[in-house]
């Protein structure tokens, strides 16, 4: 079986040596440097298939870094590590190419769990991944991260479409906000249920075109996805 190739960027020597360490021992093949300039060189020698990419660097932060990537591959998953904990930071992030953002300290179970779920979207031999799911008059790709109607595709963001991947798989169906905030953000906090709100505000406005296709809220339970 081929392991899952990581680019890993982190300026802490010591925490990086210990992630790296250990996800090598659960079959992943690392490979990091702690210098934000040379991360992308060693992107286009390794090819990876997830990207790891600390913030805050010495010399190229993480965010200029993901910019460089998401060119050259915009459906690579990118997660960024950080111990900046602030709304701004997070949001940059994902305006900057990132699909998930995970906090130090972290444990090396989330990291993994957070990996597998943006591999399962982006990689559609993944096991138990279909490739899409067709309502309405829309096509979602999802390891494309692509919502279609007619000649019109628009581009999802990783929360964007693990959400609306839950929301086909319970197609006309009530799921409740705590099961997708704990499919999607891996906790159900005040901070990420109003994260639920606006992304699920994106996602109507997205689905506009079809007025058979609706998000329905139901009042302290959670969502139904009629289509």
């Amino acid at each position: 079986m081929t392991k899952v190739k990581i680019l890993y960027v982190e300026d802490e020597p010591f925490l990086g040596r210990i992630v790296k360490e250990s996800l090598e021992s659960r079959n992943f093949d690392v490979h990091m440097t702690t210098d934000g300039k040379q991360a992308y060189t060693l992107f286009e020698t390794i090819r990876p298939d997830v990207c790891i990419l600390d913030v805050m660097l010495p010399s190229k932060d993480g965010y200029s870094i993901a910019k460089e990537i998401r060119q050259a591959n915009p459906y690579i998953p990118i997660i960024f590590v950080t111990a900046k904990t602030q709304t701004e930071d997070v949001l940059r992030g994902f305006e900057t190419g990132g699909n998930d953002y995970i906090r130090k300290p972290f444990s090396l179970e989330e990291l993994i769990v957070r990996i597998n779920n943006l591999l399962a979207i982006a990689n559609p031999k993944h096991p138990g991944t279909a490739e899409k799911h067709s309502f309405g008059q829309y096509e979602f790709l999802i390891n494309r991260y692509e919502l279609k109607i007619g000649d019109t595709v628009k581009k999802l963001s990783h929360r964007e479409a693990s959400l609306l991947k839950i929301l086909c798989e319970n197609r006309n169906r009530t799921v409740s906000r705590k099961d997708i905030l704990m499919a999607v953000w891996g906790d159900d906090s005040f901070f990420n249920s109003r994260n639920l709100d606006v992304y699920i505000a994106k996602l109507r406005d997205y689905l506009k075109q079809d007025p058979s296709v609706q998000i329905i809220t139901i009042k302290g339970l959670g969502y139904h996805f009629a289509a």
